[in-house]
């Protein structure tokens, strides 16, 4: 019974995915994935990205923000990817498939960034959601951490920052440590991230 039901919930959610408005224009324009549009309507709003930038790119996989942040950059910019999914390959994109959070990880990205000054962090990671909130938004909020973290290490001044995470206990904690790095912290929710989701993004710009 309960496996029924969850095969029903899985149903309606994969009908509802493919009504999407998001999915269908992604499928139509040959995109990667639906995320494409939520960084397009952040872009347009804060103005991230520019010709020639370093940009990384956390919880790439499969690879919607960085095929949208390559066009942005142009060949003088650079990309490096990272996730502990597999993602096609994409031209002009370094891909490090791995943890970031792993030590020998994180090593190698930096190696791959090494000289260049970082223009921009991104973070679409998210965690494997068990539908109990409390769990989820901590969790959430922990990846949100790695790449604050990451952006301690490896951002230069006047950097941004990108970073999904889920409302809820923790988030008001978590956006005072955003801004004790960055001088402009804004919440973003733009159309294409559905609305019954919890999901909200941070943009932080000029680090301290």
């Amino acid at each position: 019974m309960v496996h029924s039901k969850r095969s029903m919930r899985s149903s309606g959610w994969l009908q509802k995915h493919f009504k999407d408005q998001y999915v269908k224009a992604a499928q139509r324009q040959k995109l990667r994935s639906r995320s494409w549009f939520k960084l397009d309507a952040i872009n347009r709003m804060d103005a991230l990205f520019s010709t020639g930038m370093t940009v990384i790119d956390l919880g790439s996989a499969p690879g919607g923000w960085a095929l949208y942040v390559k066009n942005k950059i142009g060949k003088t910019g650079c990309i490096v990817a990272c996730d502990i999914l597999s993602m096609r390959n994409i031209s002009g994109v370094n891909f490090l498939k791995g943890d970031c959070s792993n030590p020998n990880i994180f090593k190698i990205l930096c190696k791959w960034v090494e000289q260049k000054q970082v223009n921009v962090v991104l973070s679409d990671m998210s965690p494997n959601t068990t539908g109990i909130s409390t769990i989820d938004v901590s969790r959430s909020i922990h990846l949100g951490n790695l790449a604050l973290n990451i952006c301690r290490s490896v951002l230069m001044r006047r950097g941004a920052f990108l970073v999904k995470v889920f409302q809820g206990k923790g988030l008001d904690k978590y956006l005072c440590d955003v801004h004790s790095l960055f001088n402009i912290v804004r919440i973003r929710k733009p159309d294409a991230s559905r609305s019954h989701s919890r999901e909200v993004y941070i943009v932080a710009k000029e680090r301290k």
